[in-house]
């Protein structure tokens, strides 16, 4: 059973599972992001963390409706990806002495952190259509246009100030 509670036979079970995961995830990153802003230097970075912080726990919100919409209860398991992520980036903010190397290198944890919601939304979307759950997919394809655009936001903070301050 590796280290799932439950066996997962079916593209419901499968479904149900990344629901889980994504759900505990996005419950790390409300607890992480307060402090990932008080960090920030660079004012633009220290808005968009906080505008991110309202935005996830409104998925926070939508991941609970998608259970309550599919039967099931409201519940995360362990993200060992998303534990991981935050921990090496803990660990390399804590190693940044520079307030504009610390801004790089959370912006930088912050992508990551990004791309892996991007990757889960995507699948629990695609799981969602197969299972003739539109419903479902719709409410899920609201947060994946939040987390690409709060990719694309982060990269173009990096581009025009984070980045070219970390490097002077």
């Amino acid at each position: 059973m590796g280290l799932f509670s439950k066996p997962i036979k079916t593209l419901d079970d499968l479904f149900v599972h990344t629901l889980q995961d994504i759900y505990y995830a996005e419950n790390q990153i409300v607890k992480n992001l307060p402090a990932m802003a008080e960090k920030a230097a660079e004012p633009e970075l220290k808005a968009a963390f906080q505008h991110h912080l309202t935005e996830t726990q409104e998925h926070v919100r939508r991941l609970e409706q998608v259970f309550q919409m599919h039967g099931q209860p409201v519940k995360g398991v362990t993200c060992q990806a998303m534990d991981g992520i935050l921990a090496e980036a803990k660990d390399i903010i804590s190693d940044c002495d520079d307030p504009e190397v610390r801004d790089a290198a959370m912006l930088s944890a912050a992508q990551a952190v990004e791309h892996y919601e991007i990757t889960r939304y995507g699948s629990l979307i695609a799981y969602a259509r197969q299972l003739g759950r539109a419903d479902c997919a719709a409410v899920l394809e609201h947060t994946l246009e939040e987390e690409k655009s709060a990719d694309q936001k982060l990269t173009h903070i990096a581009g025009m100030s984070v980045n070219q301050h970390a490097a002077a």
